[in-house]
């Protein structure tokens, strides 16, 4: 850090009240899509996947670890649990039979949409109060915050040379701290 610009003390403020709105948020979209999940009868982690499959439609494993940052282990489990619970499967590709996508099945919107109205309702109102441009700014940072954050979990799957696990994987923590 010897090399860093000095930061002024009104900036070093400005930016560790980010820092940790960004972990109050992170922890309270953690809680919030846990909870959602399990009235589904899922884990947070498959809650999400499904999102993931919402947003960008049938996709091959691949696709998926490069959307989620799951590594390629994580990502067969996760599609295993999901086909198990039957909201997903998996299809061949229309145009290259030597691929394998994974689709959701049924209506997965409207079981969840009743949880999300007061949340939406709640956001926004918040976002009322922004004008266009501070808008555009939140939008800027939180899209560019969340691919760094898509980063950081890819490579958490490679840091030790081992397959990263989600949070219902059947394991038990590991006790290694590496």
């Amino acid at each position: 850090m010897e090399n860093q610009p000095a930061v002024s003390a009104r900036r070093q403020d400005l930016l560790e009240a980010v820092f940790a709105s960004g972990r109050e948020l992170s922890t309270a979209a953690v809680m919030f899509h846990t909870k959602l999940s399990e009235l589904r009868g899922l884990s947070a982690t498959e809650g999400k996947a499904i999102d993931i499959l919402l947003r960008f439609g049938p996709m091959t494993a691949g696709e998926f670890g490069e959307h989620s940052g799951l590594a390629p282990a994580s990502v067969t489990g996760l599609m295993q649990r999901l086909e198990g619970k039957g909201v997903a499967r998996r299809v061949r590709h229309k145009g290259d039979k030597r691929k394998v996508l994974i689709e959701l099945v049924g209506d997965q919107v409207t079981g969840a949409m009743p949880h999300f109205v007061d949340f939406m309702g709640g956001l926004a109102s918040l976002l009322e109060g922004y004008s266009d441009e501070e808008l555009r700014v939140i939008a800027d940072y939180s899209s560019k915050a969340a691919r760094i954050q898509q980063d950081a979990a890819g490579r958490l799957g490679t840091v030790s040379g081992a397959s990263a696990h989600d949070d219902d994987g059947g394991r038990a923590p590991s006790s290694n701290p590496a």
